[in-house]
């Protein structure tokens, strides 16, 4: 038998009693197009390629593969599920709202 519980409660969802809800999150980098000049003709394209899979390689890279793409799936119990969706980014909604200090 498979074992489900929340990845939020760690509580375990009996999925013969109550709904289990399944959150996939995909996070990649958003890369805006270069917009190419006319002068850009002369470029060795070939070589730019072979320095940014060089720059690749390289563990201490901002831009590595592995940091710009991440999927992740999640078990959720109702509850759980009901409080993911009033808040799914996690945003302070107290600041939002903007309280006095008082």
């Amino acid at each position: 038998m498979i074992h489900y519980s929340c990845d939020r409660c760690r509580r375990t969802i009996d999925p013969k009693e109550e709904v289990r809800y399944v959150v996939k999150l995909e996070v990649h980098a958003a890369i805006e197009p270069v917009e190419l000049d006319e002068g850009d003709d002369d470029r060795d394209y070939l070589a730019e390629i072979q320095d940014i899979l060089e720059r690749l390689d390289d563990s201490d890279d901002e831009y590595s593969v592995d940091e710009s793409f991440h999927r992740r799936s999640f078990d959720l119990c109702p509850e759980c599920y009901r409080k993911f969706m009033l808040n799914p980014i996690g945003s302070d909604l107290n600041a939002q709202i903007g309280f006095s200090a008082n």
